[in-house]
């Protein structure tokens, strides 16, 4: 399938998208986003959509403006009313996120799981429950929207639960949060710093002048029932500051925790 070359980020990179790629057994696709002619393996994201069904075009804006801080950036379709809730499609995705980046230009040993929505809450749980993927853990998660304290769709547990029950995450866990989230008030992000900057885990916190969609450099749409692209000030400049904390994430070497991170607003 031919990518797409037609988006470059506010510094000129250009970015390439190959669009619906088959990733499991599920036939459920996903989309790829890297900068066009990187010369050396990219470190990876695997970015998880929220609750709304096959929604893995809602996260190109944010797929996009990431890729091209030197990411590759896998983006699937899952699908939340299935009767796992969803949890075949998002560990089929990671299984081929797993097998699959370097081929696709991604360095397979760094691997970051992100998700905006109830994809926050299903990437984290995968870190909390390593044992789940095999004994895998992310090189970091980064959760943007999200709330925690609801079930998890990889996991059938919540996280918060998880963590008061002694689970630890066992990397660095980064969250951003629009402050004028209506959807997920961002009180959600801060309880679940709070939790983890209270047992010395790695967190860090930021949140932005910005809500629910915006975050992710969209506009929800009523007549479509969806986010949509949106250029607005808010939006992009939240967009961007997900981007540079996916690649940030991305570029810090992973593994096990450190010092615990500051909290922050942007």
């Amino acid at each position: 399938m031919a990518p797409d070359m037609g988006m470059a980020d506010p510094a000129g990179t250009a970015v390439e998208t190959v669009r619906g790629l088959v990733y499991g057994p599920s036939g459920k696709r996903l989309d790829v986003h890297r900068p066009a002619g990187a010369p050396g393996p990219l470190p990876v994201v695997l970015l998880w959509h929220g609750i709304g069904p096959d929604e893995r075009d809602v996260l190109e804006p944010l797929g996009r403006t990431a890729a091209a801080q030197g990411l590759l950036v896998l983006v699937p379709d899952w699908r939340s009313d299935a009767a796992d809730g969803g949890r075949a499609h998002l560990l089929e995705s990671l299984a081929f996120a797993r097998e699959e980046a370097g081929g696709l230009g991604g360095d397979g040993e760094s691997l970051v799981l992100a998700g905006w929505s109830a994809g926050a809450g299903a990437a984290l749980g995968v870190a909390l429950w390593p044992e789940s993927v095999g004994g895998w853990r992310p090189n970091a998660v980064v959760g943007v929207a999200g709330r925690y304290d609801l079930t998890a769709r990889t996991t059938g547990t919540a996280p918060l639960d998880d963590l008061a029950a002694g689970r630890e995450p066992g990397v660095p866990v980064h969250l951003v949060h629009g402050a004028r989230d209506t959807v997920l008030d961002a009180r959600y992000s801060r309880d679940l710093a709070d939790t983890l900057r209270s047992a010395g885990r790695t967190v860090t916190l930021q949140e932005l002048d910005s809500d629910h969609a915006g975050v992710i450099m969209t506009a929800y749409d009523p007549a479509a029932d969806r986010c949509v692209p949106t250029t607005a000030e808010h939006a992009v400049r939240a967009g961007q500051v997900v981007a540079r904390v996916l690649a940030d994430a991305a570029r810090s070497g992973g593994g096990s925790e450190g010092e615990v991170g500051a909290e922050g607003s942007a």
